[in-house]
This record gives structure tokens, C-alpha cells and sequence, in this order.
């Protein structure tokens, strides 16, 4: 039995919970923070496909305050989440089982009651967020089928509570992939004990999506990303003002709490046997983890090619950030 007592205490210390709450709390109840208009996306970019056209048509139904604020400031983010979406739809319509799903601390959990939704009875999915209002947006449009939630923070999500919840117990024997967006930066830089807690959920053979902003060895580089992102992007969706204010009431924390892809990549060696990164926006980037090569490479096939202009890009996609020809042995 692993101790995160000390991981525990550090998490309820966190921003997230704390210095950001009255910014999280009133973002997702529509208070604050809401765009000029609502995300939209640029379908020159995405594949004439059926799945992610059923993806983004009821994903754009379903959308709560959180997700408009979030998918407008994130260049091409709604596209990533089309893409992938889709590719977990693909993913989980080649197994013979049913995919378990986490999706962990994703505001109202859209894009997980999408894929389950349109899955029906392919994807069991489990969201969980602190915010009321995100559990209310969850709901808004009645109890959705094979998609659950948990009204809480990650670190809440042990083991043994969802064990002894009756709405959770389909899950105690853990999850087929797991996806991680931009969560973990908003608690601490501390990405060893977040992930080896999150992985108490992961299967064997499971997948790891990390969804996160990372930081440059090149202060002057970052700096650079993120001003493409302010006024490329952003400042379609929200005004000076509003970028400036977020930046000085969030993004000062969250900057404390990055890490950078190097370092991440050093944590990420102590878990899994193979990393790819599949998706990068600016300071931006997906990565894939396992340890079962021929799940990667399953998933990684079903995902389209990367849906933005060539300029937010900063590396060959998709690459592989590692490969160690084995699995290690579980960190401790």
C-alpha cells in the first residue's frame, strides 16, 4: 500500500483549490470569463469523416460555460478535442470490451459524455471536477448513459472510494485510458506524485493522455508562443482587457506550477515504457503513454493528423519522446 498522505495535503494547499477557486467557480457558472462568441472551429482543418462529424455536432450541443471559455483560448483546441474524441471513439469500437474512460478534472467532462454518448455501451466514462457549476453543466442535459461523474478534486478519486460508491464500483478494476488536461498544472509542479496517485486507475496495458502547457528551456521562446496565442488567437474570442486580467489573475500561478517537456519526459521514463507526443499548439502539447506497445500504436493510428496551421506547430508530428524497450518497474 502506497502513502499519499503528504501528496494529499499538498494537493488541498494547491491554487486550484485555493487562490483560483473564485476564478474556476465563477468561469464554468457563466459569471465571468465568457468569450465575445461561442468557440468555433475551422472545418477546413478536419477530415470529412462520419465520427468526427457525430463528435463535434453533439460536443457543440453540449458545451458548458467552462468548455466556451476553455476551447477559445487555447489556439485550435476544439479541433483536438474533435480529433481526438474521434480517435478514442475508433479506439474503443476495435476492442472486444468495453472501454473504461477517465477523464480527470475536464471542467463539465464534454468530451467524455460525447464519446459515450455516441458510443453507447462501448465507452463507460468517469469525469470529476471541484466545481459545482461543472457538475451542474454535467447534468443540464439530463443523466447521461454509460457517462458518470464525480463532484470533486482528482486526489478525492482514491482507490477505495470508488470501490465502495455504488455509481463507481464499474470502475474499480480501473481504467483502459485515462486523459489528463491541463489539471495537473493547476496544483503543483509535482508530476511524479500526481501521476504515480493517478495511476492506482490505469490498467496494465492502459493508455495515459496528458493534455499540458509546458514551459521552455528558452524563457525568450515561451514568451513568444504565448504572445501568437494572445493576439493570434485569443483576442478573436475575448478583449485586451480580458486576456490581461486572466493572465494576471490565473496564468501567474499556473506559470509556477509548469514544468518542461524534458523534465516531463524524465518523470514519465519511471512509469511507462513508450511515450509519443501527438499534438502541439504553441507551449501546448499532447502525450501518449503505455506500456503496451500495441495499444500506442493502435491508438496513435486512429487519431487524424494534427488539425491547426502549420505555424502554432513546433515539432514533427506525431514523435516519439521516448522508448524504453520494456516496461519499469512501478515507481515508488
Amino acid at each position: 500500500m502506497q502513502d499519499f498522505s503528504a501528496f494529499i495535503e499538498e494537493c488541498e494547499r494547491a491554487p486550484r483549490l485555493n487562490e483560483l477557486a473564485p476564478f474556476f467557480s465563477a468561469t464554468a457558472a457563466g459569471h465571468s470569463g465568457v468569450p465575445l462568441r461561442r468557440p468555433s472551429l475551422d472545418l477546413r482543418l478536419l477530415p470529412q469523416d462520419a465520427t468526427v462529424k457525430r463528435f463535434r455536432a453533439i460536443h457543440e450541443l453540449r458545451q458548458g460555460p467552462f468548455d466556451q471559455h476553455y476551447l477559445s483560448s487555447i489556439p485550435y483546441r476544439f479541433e483536438e478535442e474533435c480529433r481526438l474524441g474521434s480517435a478514442i471513439l475508433k479506439f474503443a469500437k476495435s476492442r472486444r470490451k468495453p472501454l473504461k474512460l477517465y477523464s480527470l478534472g475536464t471542467a463539465e467532462g464534454t468530451m467524455a459524455r460525447t464519446v459515450s454518448e455516441i458510443g453507447d455501451g462501448k465507452i463507460e466514462s468517469l469525469s470529476c471536477s471541484p466545481n459545482v457549476e461543472n457538475q451542474r453543466s454535467f447534468y443540464a442535459y439530463g443523466v447521461p448513459p454509460h457517462a458518470h461523474f464525480f463532484h470533486g478534486p482528482f486526489h478525492h478519486l482514491t482507490p477505495e472510494h470508488i470501490h465502495d460508491t455504488e455509481d463507481l464500483c464499474m470502475f474499480a478494476d480501473g481504467f483502459d485510458l485515462i486523459l489528463e488536461d491541463t489539471t495537473f498544472q493547476m496544483y503543483s509542479p509535482n508530476r511524479f506524485d500526481q501521476i504515480r496517485f493517478v495511476l492506482q486507475h490505469l490498467r496494465h496495458d492502459g493508455i495515459f493522455v496528458f493534455v499540458e502547457k509546458f514551459l521552455h528551456d528558452d524563457e525568450n521562446e515561451y514568451r513568444l508562443r504565448e504572445r501568437q496565442k494572445d493576439f493570434g488567437f485569443k483576442a478573436r474570442y475575448f478583449s485586451g482587457t480580458d486576456i490581461k486580467s486572466k493572465e494576471d489573475a490565473v496564468l501567474t500561478h499556473m506559470d509556477k506550477n509548469e514544468v518542461t517537456l524534458t523534465d516531463m519526459a524524465q518523470v514519465l521514463k519511471r512509469f511507462f515504457a513508450s511515450c509519443f507526443v501527438t499534438w502541439n499548439s504553441g507551449n501546448f502539447y499532447t502525450l501518449v503513454a503505455s506500456n503496451s506497445s500495441a495499444n500506442l500504436e493502435t491508438f496513435i493510428s486512429k487519431l487524424a493528423g494534427p488539425a491547426l496551421p502549420n505555424e502554432y506547430i513546433y515539432a514533427e508530428l506525431p514523435y516519439e519522446l521516448f522508448s524504453q524497450g520494456q516496461a519499469p518497474k512501478p515507481a515508488r
